[in-house]
């Protein structure tokens, strides 16, 4: 679960890129590239050979592999680069990726957006602009969103930050049947800050 203001969860694209796939990860920036070469673009002479089972074969000849995995109607796929010699795996090179991304698809399901909007009002706020700002926090909730509610105090007010405390007080106990208290009211300069969470349904 990430807690964050309108942020989003990192895409993960791939594309064909000259020899090999290129997997690109990231946002708009590109983090880190993973070259995965099958069949004839293993660059080793040797390679270490795992069999389809995930039996270990040995030490064998590049061409060799490549007979082993085309004899079963498979692909040779890199697994290891850096290794030396480099381990290399025979297996259904389009299934494994087909599953890559079924596996893929199904961690960005699960993965979660919280996001939080903020709500300021005045601790001396009428009756009619609090009812407002109310409604606006409780379509927040509706929608699964935390708000973050500040209190701006000024000037002199700040000898009587506890008109702010009974604000938010008043307004947790009005929203209890749709939100809990997550943070409790702090003061946080010339601002008092708290944090509501949409209740979890049981």
């Amino acid at each position: 679960m990430r807690l964050i203001f309108k942020f989003y969860a990192s895409k993960v694209k791939k594309v064909a890129s000259g020899r090999f796939f290129t997997f690109i990860k990231g946002g708009s920036r590109i983090k880190k590239e993973e070259k995965i070469r099958i069949n004839k673009f293993i660059r080793s002479p040797e390679v270490r050979l795992v069999g389809e089972d995930g039996q270990q074969v040995g030490i064998i000849k590049l061409e060799e592999a490549i007979g082993l995995a085309e004899d079963k109607g498979l692909d040779l796929v890199e697994v290891a680069p850096n290794s030396n010699p480099p381990v290399c795996r025979i297996m259904d090179y389009g299934k494994y990726k087909y599953i890559q991304a079924q596996k893929a698809k199904k961690a960005r399901k699960k993965q979660t957006t919280i996001v939080i909007k903020e709500m300021k009002m005045r601790p001396k706020i009428d009756v009619h602009d609090y009812e407002i700002k109310k409604k606006h926090i409780i379509r927040f909730l509706e929608k699964k969103c935390k708000v973050k509610v500040t209190i701006m105090f000024r000037g002199r007010e700040m000898t009587h930050t506890e008109l702010g405390r009974e604000l938010l007080d008043r307004l947790a106990n009005d929203l209890n049947e749709l939100a809990e208290v997550e943070s409790n009211p702090i003061l946080d300069g010339r601002n008092m800050v708290m944090v509501l969470s949409p209740l979890r349904k049981k």
